[in-house]
């Protein structure tokens, strides 16, 4: 008979576990002292210690090792239960390895740089949006070109979405699809609601993204750019292969072109490099 000290250090668990154990009804003590209410453990009580620890490791809740121990679980679902918690732990390393590589990808711009990343890109997935849309054609990509155009088609769709009878729900987003010559240049709002018949845009979901690197852009217009290429060094740098077209959302868009306090957030669709 041991003790409940020298059972827990056989069983490399703590009093405290025991005693848990023991109000769940998972393990009880072979006996109590009626007097002082100390717990003793047989030793034959070690093999079943010791299954309820590697079915602990394995991830399944203390009832769920109790259903088992007490043999209340089919073969069949026993194994059904294994496949969940394997695709579980698939699932946490794909995290981790993903996570990891972040890091060393970190590491590795500091000792080059000496100093910490200023922009922060997050990798997130984007929902569905539906949105009123316009499009136009600029000669050339730069900041010249298609920002006159950008104005332009936001100006529109600002009086004739509300005349449509459409509410705009969110911040506008620009996004853009290369040509044999120049670009066209997307403008949407995100809406909701029912058009007019004859509106002067299109009506149309953008489609979900399941991975996004994002990056909040905060100053001038012309530093976009700067962004831009932040978001392809990182993609490179994390094994990331970057898709088209990546959005641009205006959550902050000040008058002047040159004002410092313009902060749009790149929304870039990615997928892992080994995945192409």
């Amino acid at each position: 008979m041991f003790s409940i000290g020298d059972f827990a250090r056989f069983g490399s668990v703590s009093v405290r576990m025991l005693r848990h154990y023991d109000d769940l009804g998972l393990l009880r003590p072979y006996e109590v002292d009626p007097c002082t209410g100390y717990r003793f453990y047989a030793a034959d009580q070690l093999a079943r210690l010791n299954r309820i620890v590697a079915l602990k490791d394995l991830g399944f809740t203390l009832n769920q090792v109790a259903e088992i121990l007490d043999g209340q679980l089919s073969a069949e679902r026993l194994h059904g239960m294994l496949q969940l918690r394997r695709a579980q732990l698939a699932n946490q390393l794909a995290a981790d390895t993903a996570r990891l590589a972040s890091v060393e990808a970190r590491l590795l711009r500091i000792e080059k740089e000496g100093v910490m990343p200023e922009q922060e890109i997050i990798v997130k997935p984007l929902s569905a949006t539906l949105v009123a849309e316009m499009s136009d054609v600029a000669a050339e990509s730069g900041e010249a070109a298609v920002g006159p155009i950008i104005e332009k088609l936001y100006a529109h769709m600002a009086e004739s979405i509300p005349a449509s009878g459409l509410t705009i729900t969110g911040a506008p987003i620009v996004y853009y699809e290369p040509l044999d010559a120049g670009l066209r240049v997307h403008v949407a709002h995100q809406v909701a609601g029912t058009a007019a018949p004859g509106s002067p845009f299109e009506l149309l979901l953008l489609p979900e993204i399941p991975k996004a690197a994002t990056l909040a852009h905060r100053g001038k217009l012309a530093e976009l750019c700067v962004s831009f290429e932040a978001m392809g060094r990182w993609a490179d740098e994390n094994g990331y292969a970057p898709n088209a077209p990546i959005r641009e959302v205006y959550l902050q868009a000040p008058r002047d072109p040159a004002s410092d306090e313009w902060v749009i957030e790149l929304q870039m669709p990615v997928e892992a490099q080994s995945a192409r």
